[in-house]
């Protein structure tokens, strides 16, 4: 009996815990919250199952760019980059052929009418020597040819007024032999004697003055041939003495001297070019413009030039009558004076104001106009769905399109490439 109870083992009746009824409510309760959830969850996924069901192509919103279309003022404008060039940049050349001796360095600095290099021309100068040498002579016979005309002409008239002396004589015996004769002391032949007497110095008084008159007119008429040849003469040697002149090459601007063309000491023949000038007192933009907006450029237009964050007012000055490389040669000043900074072939950015159009529909400018032709736009809802829709553009600027048909303000739509829609009707804009 002892050893029985020994080996009884106790149960684990005392660690036991009494459980009330288990409830059948509760999991009722559970059930329904699970199916209310259910429900609900369905009932708003609904639209979006609608509009995923409804799109053609779903793109993530983060792959486009969307923008809205409203009024406003478009600026139509291009632009482009222009190189600074001097408005002045004269080339200097050889006026003849010689010895060329440069009196400056590439780069430096040059005032106006300074000696810029000499050529030594023996064959002009000797030909200037001869001419003057000559113009000289034909100088000094020509005061020869006056003295001697003076005394010809001195001479002319002396006869002149003998034979008025002669004439005053010969009225005197007139008078004397016509008083002899009244009173009967003069016989009648020395009566006309004395009258043939009168009428030969009579003769001989206008003969003499009209020689000394014409005389005077020859002399002046020579005098004048002669001063002619002198003035040719003249003339020949004031141009070959600018000839001379020219041998001598001066700065025609303020500015530097660029490249040299020529080597010191050099031997150059006439209209060879020697050197260029720049004057960095005046500066343009030389521009290469689109060939598209060829039509629309025009002499006077307003350009606006960028140097850094620095905005500077310009024109249009020039533009050229032909097309090189797709493209159209321009010229732009500026209208007041230019940047201080400036450096000959500098690039600076260069706007050009083609036309405005005041208070059009117009949009951002993107890539949807070339993947789409600009016929064609995507339209965005509140909904988060693209649809497309044709559309009709105008005007195009750097930073704008103008929109002529087929939206209205207010619209959003996609700017960025259309690429990824695939010409689809609607597109889902996914998060």
């Amino acid at each position: 009996m002892i050893g029985e109870s020994a080996l009884k083992i106790a149960d684990t009746s005392s660690q036991d815990v009494k459980l009330a009824p288990r409830s059948k409510l509760k999991p009722r309760l559970v059930l329904a919250a699970v199916i209310l959830a259910l429900l609900t969850g369905a009932w708003l996924a609904t639209p979006a199952l609608e509009r995923w069901a409804n799109a053609t192509e779903t793109v993530p919103m983060d792959r486009v760019r969307i923008a809205t279309v409203s009024r406003g003022d478009l600026v139509r404008d291009v632009s482009v980059q222009g190189r600074v060039v001097a408005a002045v940049r004269p080339t200097l050349y050889a006026s003849a052929s010689g010895t060329i001796t440069l009196s400056v360095e590439a780069g430096q600095q040059v005032t106006e009418g300074q000696v810029l290099a000499t050529v030594d021309s023996p064959e002009l100068t000797s030909q200037l020597q001869q001419l003057q040498s000559a113009y000289e002579q034909k100088r000094m016979d020509l005061q020869r040819e006056r003295i001697e005309l003076k005394q010809l002409a001195l001479d002319k008239h002396k006869a002149a007024d003998l034979a008025k002396v002669a004439l005053t004589a010969a009225n005197r015996e007139k008078r004397r032999a016509d008083e002899g004769y009244k009173l009967g002391v003069v016989p009648s032949i020395d009566h006309e004697k004395a009258n043939d007497e009168l009428e030969k110095a009579e003769l001989a008084h206008q003969h003499a003055t009209a020689d000394a008159s014409l005389f005077d007119e020859r002399a002046a008429f020579e005098s004048r041939a002669t001063e002619f040849e002198l003035q040719q003469q003249q003339l020949a040697l004031g141009e070959l003495q600018r000839q001379v002149d020219l041998l001598t090459i001066r700065s025609p601007v303020n500015g530097i001297v660029g490249d040299l063309l020529v080597q010191q000491k050099a031997a150059v023949a006439r209209d060879t070019p020697v050197m260029a000038v720049v004057d960095l007192t005046r500066f343009e933009i030389d521009v290469q413009i689109p060939e598209s907006y060829a039509d629309d450029l025009a002499i006077g237009m307003q350009a606006e030039i960028s140097q850094g964050a620095t905005r500077y007012a310009g024109t249009l000055v020039a533009v050229s009558p032909q097309i090189a490389n797709n493209q159209v040669s321009g010229r732009v000043r500026f209208v007041d004076a230019a940047p201080s900074n400036l450096r000959q072939n500098q690039r600076l950015t260069t706007r050009i104001l083609l036309d405005e159009h005041p208070d059009v529909l117009m949009v951002q400018r993107g890539q949807f106009l070339d993947t789409g032709g600009g016929r064609i736009a995507y339209v965005v809802g509140d909904d988060g769905m693209a649809v497309r829709r044709p559309i009709e553009i105008g005007a195009r600027s750097l930073a704008a399109v103008e929109i002529t048909g087929g939206l209205e303000a207010g619209d959003r739509i996609i700017v960025s490439s259309l690429a990824p829609f695939n010409s689809a009707e609607t597109v889902l804009l996914t998060q």
